[in-house]
């Protein structure tokens, strides 16, 4: 379920989550559910920050990037 969001909202539900165990105004059933779909969150954002920079990885070896100018701020 999480995987079909994008990044960002996934980022964006983790964020309610932790505000919500950060209040501790729910009960502890309740608090298990939430740490159990943060913890689901967690594992689809780095499936997908993992898939994003094997794209990098893809990009960068093909040679893509070679004639890009050096970045100044690199020095």
């Amino acid at each position: 379920m999480s995987e079909e969001r994008s990044f960002e909202e996934n980022i964006k539900k983790l964020e309610e989550i932790v505000r919500r165990l950060e209040r501790g105004d729910i009960s502890l059933e309740e608090g298990l559910d939430a740490f159990e779909e943060g913890v689901s969150l967690v594992k689809a954002c780095q499936r997908q920050l993992d898939r994003a920079a094997e794209r990098i990885k893809v990009l960068t070896q093909d040679g893509l990037l070679k004639d890009l100018p050096p970045d100044p701020r690199e020095g």
